[in-house]
């Protein structure tokens, strides 16, 4: 019987994380208890319990005489977690460089040949598609699995800010896709690693200060 409860627990968490994260679920819009459990075949229990672990994870808030909705974005949280990934990615890459051989550079540079061409198209989705699997083929090579776990972490919950980097500052794109190019030429050309996860670091940085730059308008 318990096992079944943890069950329909996890299914609702999941059910609901998913729509908040692919933005069927956008900020400010309420979530229907009975309406999920219904659609899952459970009580309300359940789903009140999945609601509870997304409120602990900033996914949800829980407003009076309203019920859970989603939050909406934070500037403020979206900028440290940012942060926080350009400190973890340096470090990474720099971590990762030793494993990043000629077929590993190739892959690199095709990923980011193919994000240009996704941006000649306007196609801002498939970029920021591209940029996730860009840097996540990066640190992947890194063999400290605290540090790259970490990583991961802050990216799923960049994940559920509704809005990729590119897609709330689209000027960014161009000059983020120049940096890829640079840090493949500074890997490829066996640069001091140190220089290569300031650069990395700094890379990710950019992204914070023209997001900055851009709400300042």
């Amino acid at each position: 019987m318990k096992t079944n409860k943890v069950s329909k627990r996890e299914l609702a968490y999941q059910a609901i994380r998913k729509r908040i994260v692919d933005g069927r679920y956008g900020p400010g819009q309420r979530i229907v208890i009975d309406q999920i459990a219904k659609e899952l075949g459970s009580s309300a229990i359940p789903v009140r319990e999945a609601i509870h672990q997304l409120e602990s994870e900033q996914l949800l808030n829980y407003v009076p005489n309203v019920g859970p909705v989603v939050r909406s974005f934070d500037h403020s949280r979206y900028k440290e977690t940012l942060e926080a990934v350009a400190v973890l990615e340096g470090y990474a890459t720099r971590l990762a460089v030793p494993s990043l051989k000629e077929p590993e550079l190739q892959h690199l540079v095709q990923l980011n040949e193919d994000m240009k061409q996704a941006l000649s198209q306007f196609d801002l989705q498939h970029v920021s598609q591209l940029n996730r699997t860009f840097h996540h083929f990066i640190y992947e090579h890194c063999p400290n699995s605290s540090i790259v776990q970490s990583i991961e972490q802050y990216r799923e919950r960049l994940n559920t800010i509704h809005q990729t980097s590119f897609l709330r500052n689209p000027k960014r794109a161009p000059y983020s896709l120049a940096e890829h190019d640079r840090l493949i030429e500074l890997i490829t050309s066996k640069q001091d690693e140190t220089e290569i996860e300031l650069f990395a670091r700094q890379h990710k940085l950019n992204t914070v200060e023209s997001f900055e730059t851009k709400e300042k308008k």
